[in-house]
Parts: C-alpha cells; sequence; structure tokens
C-alpha cells in the first residue's frame, strides 16, 4: 500500500506529523507532499519529528488568492498523483491544502481520508473557507477520520 500525506499549514503538520510517524512504524509505503501554504513555520514542526518531504509544491507567492492558491495546489499535485499513484491520499482539516489535494485526487479517482473529517460550524461563510472546505473534503472523502462521536454523527 502506498499513502500519500498532503498537508502545507503548521497546525496541519502537528496533526499529520504522528500519523506519518506510525505509517513508517509499521512499514507502509507514505509519500510526503508539502504545498507549501506556511514554509517555514512547517519545517519547525516537520524537524521535531524527524520527517522530510518528498514533494514541495512552493505555492505560496505575494498578495495571492484563495484561487490562485487553489489552482497551484490543483495543477502542481496533478503531476505527483500521476507520478506516484497513490493507494490513498490523506488530507487533514479544513485549509485550502485540504480542499484543493482532496479534489485532485478525487478527479484522479484515488481515495481520500480526510483526517478531523465532521466538525462544523453551519455557516459556509465562518470561518470562510474553512467550513466550506471541511463539507466539499467530507462529501468527497472515502474514509472520515472524526476526532470525537459528535463530529462523527455529523
Amino acid at each position: 500500500m502506498k499513502v500519500m500525506s498532503v498537508f502545507g499549514t503548521r497546525p496541519e503538520a502537528i496533526k499529520m506529523c504522528p500519523i506519518i510517524k506510525e505509517l513508517q512504524k509499521r512499514n507502509i509505503k507514505n509519500v510526503i507532499c508539502l504545498t507549501g501554504q506556511h514554509e517555514q513555520m512547517l519545517y519547525q514542526i516537520m524537524n521535531i519529528f524527524n520527517i522530510t518531504e518528498d514533494y514541495n509544491l512552493h505555492i505560496m507567492q505575494h498578495n495571492q488568492s484563495l484561487s490562485d492558491v487553489t489552482c497551484k495546489i490543483i495543477s502542481n499535485i496533478d503531476v505527483v498523483l500521476k507520478k506516484e499513484n497513490p493507494d490513498i491520499v490523506l488530507v487533514h482539516g479544513d485549509t485550502s491544502s485540504s480542499f484543493a489535494a482532496a479534489l485532485a485526487a478525487f478527479y484522479h479517482h484515488v481515495p481520500i481520508g480526510h483526517v478531523e473529517a465532521g466538525l462544523r460550524t453551519y455557516n459556509l461563510q465562518s470561518p470562510y473557507p474553512e467550513e466550506f472546505n471541511r463539507h466539499v473534503v467530507d462529501l468527497i472523502a472515502d474514509y472520515l477520520f472524526a476526532p470525537t462521536k459528535y463530529a462523527k454523527r455529523q
């Protein structure tokens, strides 16, 4: 089995690095793809866990819009998905990185695992765009890893 873990922010790294370490312990092939959404802060966490990425999309540029971020991630990760052909893509939470990576995996017919699924504010504008991102990722994910019993029911 080949798992592709995709994340780009410090909060995502904090949650995903222990999962990556567990996959490594179990000798499960894990491809790590960073979007670069929070590049400097991301490496602080990666260094603590002694994890290095296989890919970094380096998508951030000054004054870019959410549309720019999303389009760059989808476009750049497309190449990685074709090359690696993972059995599953893991994303975390509600970031634009998670949304765009999950959407690209969906387009490639790669199963998606959503870590921290099911959390809700029930207002797509608050927080924006995170609530929308979380809803869409839950909708297209094949595996929902909810952090609480309440989130599991959502």
